[in-house]
Order: C-alpha cells, then structure tokens, then sequence
C-alpha cells in the first residue's frame, strides 16, 4: 500500500468493483489518476483512456464484452463493448441486465 493521496481523484467502494467514481473535474484521456478503496484504505492508481466527467467511471481493469460489470461490489450491468482499464464506463460501453 502506498501512502493515501491527500484528495484522490477517484473513489472504490469494494474491492470487488471493477469501477471507480471520478471525484473532481477536469479528468482528460491520459491522465495518471490517484484512487482511495474505501474498503481497504488502499491507494490505487490508473491511467485514463478518455475524458471523464465529474461522478461518472472509470474501468479499474479491462473488461470484456458481455461481462458483468461491478460496482458497490454488485452486478450494475453487462458491458457491451470491450473495456480498457482507463476507459470512461457509462451507458455507451455498459447496460442493465434487467432488460
């Protein structure tokens, strides 16, 4: 574990998940963003792919198409797309299994 970024740029709720929620404005493609697993207290780091607007996610690990995406360490969706690690997730790359 690394020491914990005094404003991380993104949030994971569990250790689990395969999406952190972007928390400050500003994120373009190619950053190096630092995240905080609220669950562990770890400090994670990723690089991103796109832009990503301020609340949204960002992949924590690639992510094939038709794979069950994680959040809150429960199933949010199915991608349909594959999914960098970086990559801004959001209804164009990931959709409800409801229907």
């Amino acid at each position: 574990m690394t020491e914990k970024p005094a404003s991380p740029d993104f949030l994971v709720h569990d250790d689990r998940d395969h999406a952190g929620v972007v928390v400050v404005e500003g994120i373009g493609a190619g950053r190096e963003l630092s995240g905080w697993s609220m669950e562990t207290d770890a400090t994670l780091s990723i690089t991103t792919r796109d832009a990503i607007p301020l609340g949204h996610k960002v992949a924590l690990r690639d992510i094939v198409n038709g794979d069950d995406v994680i959040k809150y360490g429960e199933v949010i969706g199915m991608a349909v797309a594959d999914i960098p690690a970086g990559s801004h997730l959001h209804t164009h790359n990931v959709k409800t299994k409801k229907w």
